[in-house]
């Protein structure tokens, strides 16, 4: 049963029909199945907008009748679920040296993806390499190309001419423009740009440990580090995208303030481990070194419990998140051990009698982490319901 003060609620204006679409497609989403009966007492809507919904969506192929449910007198109430192959959702994410790519499912689930090696990050090299990779998958998956609803494509922060520059994360041949028309146009679908903790945070909420969850945050563990913030379903982007830099935010660490990703980031691992002349080009590799308890990738691991708690305190106090996850291309192990050692604030928001959810929690890892998020966010668009003013 539902309970109409959860979720979004619908609007029975005629310029709100696109709006109400998605309340309808998100409780489909939500329940797995439900009835017309249900979605109306659930959003407000009325019954007969509802079943006016329910035929679009049915005519569109994006959902299905999915058997009956007998409730009291009457006829048993027609059930209807998501249709998985009804739609899918194209995710690039785009780094230094390649292009990482993969297709969903309506309801979340990955039906290809690949990578490829890129031999330059300029446009041409990136948007031939992608196409390449967009054709093979969709090939090699079955995935009929009019059925995209679109297509998220990753790239490390920030966007845009800055002050923050030489991180050894970022692609600054790109920086001067954004590049959602081009890829648009390359792509003939409609873009989403985003930045990979951005998109690894919303792929939690379609496929991962945020579901169910309106408002939390994603410490995101790319070359550098970054952080998605997700209030009541939506991200928060910033002004120019670059909201969650948070790899460059000043934190404490054995006496002296420093970046954080200077000490916790994959990119810091790696130099620490270069230092001693260990090579961890991979997550596998990290995985391994663990493993071994390699004494110092242990080292590293203890000195960044205090620049991570400290961060972890920044973003408890300023977003008031129901969880902060961790998650990216770091192994499980790692993430685990440093969830492990976080000090949490005493003095922080997120200290409550009443929580029902760990205040930390790991997310999706893996290379592939900010590629099925990319997708995700196109998935996530088709559900999140939001009126223009």
């Amino acid at each position: 049963m539902f309970v109409a003060s959860d979720i979004t609620v619908g609007a029975n204006a005629g310029r709100a029909r696109s709006h109400n679409r998605q309340v309808v497609l998100d409780r489909v989403r939500t329940a797995g199945r439900v009835g017309r009966a249900e979605i109306a007492r659930a959003s407000g809507l009325t019954t007969q907008a509802v079943s006016n919904i329910i035929a679009d969506l049915l005519e569109d192929g994006l959902i299905v009748e999915q058997g009956r449910h007998a409730a009291g007198r009457g006829l048993p109430a027609v059930q209807y679920a998501l249709n998985a192959s009804g739609g899918y959702a194209l995710g690039v994410e785009i780094r230094p040296d390649a292009v990482f790519a993969a297709v969903l499912n309506l309801c979340g689930e990955t039906v290809a993806a690949d990578r490829r090696d890129l031999a330059s990050p300029d446009r041409d090299s990136v948007t031939e390499t992608m196409l390449g990779l967009r054709d093979h998958l969709l090939k090699a998956s079955g995935t009929p190309p009019d059925r995209l609803l679109g297509a998220g494509v990753v790239m490390p922060g920030p966007f845009g001419a800055t002050g923050i520059r030489d991180s050894g994360s970022e692609l600054p041949s790109w920086a001067e423009s954004a590049p959602d028309h081009w890829f648009s146009e390359a792509l003939e679908l409609p873009v989403v740009i985003e930045n990979d903790a951005n998109a690894a945070a919303i792929a939690e909420r379609i496929v991962g440990v945020a579901q169910g969850l309106e408002t939390y945050a994603f410490i995101y563990f790319g070359s550098g580090i970054g952080l998605g913030v997700v209030q009541n379903g939506r991200l928060i982007t910033g002004a120019h995208g670059n909201a969650g830099e948070i790899g460059h935010i000043p934190v404490p660490a054995g006496g002296e303030s420093v970046p954080l990703e200077s000490r916790v980031s994959r990119l810091s691992v790696q130099r620490a481990l270069a230092g001693a002349g260990i090579t961890a080009a991979s997550v596998s590799d990290l995985d391994r070194l663990y493993a071994a308890r390699t004494p110092e990738l242990m080292a590293w691991l203890d000195a960044a419990a205090e620049p991570l708690s400290a961060a972890i305190a920044i973003v408890e106090n300023l977003f008031d998140p129901s969880t902060v996850i961790l998650g990216g291309a770091m192994p499980d192990t790692l993430l685990d051990h440093l969830i492990g050692s976080v000090t949490l604030a005493e003095t922080s928001v997120a200290r409550r009698d009443d929580r029902t959810t760990a205040r930390l929690l790991r997310g999706a890892s893996g290379r592939m982490t900010a590629t099925l998020g990319a997708a995700a966010i196109v998935i996530n668009h088709a559900f999140t319901p939001k009126i223009a003013a």
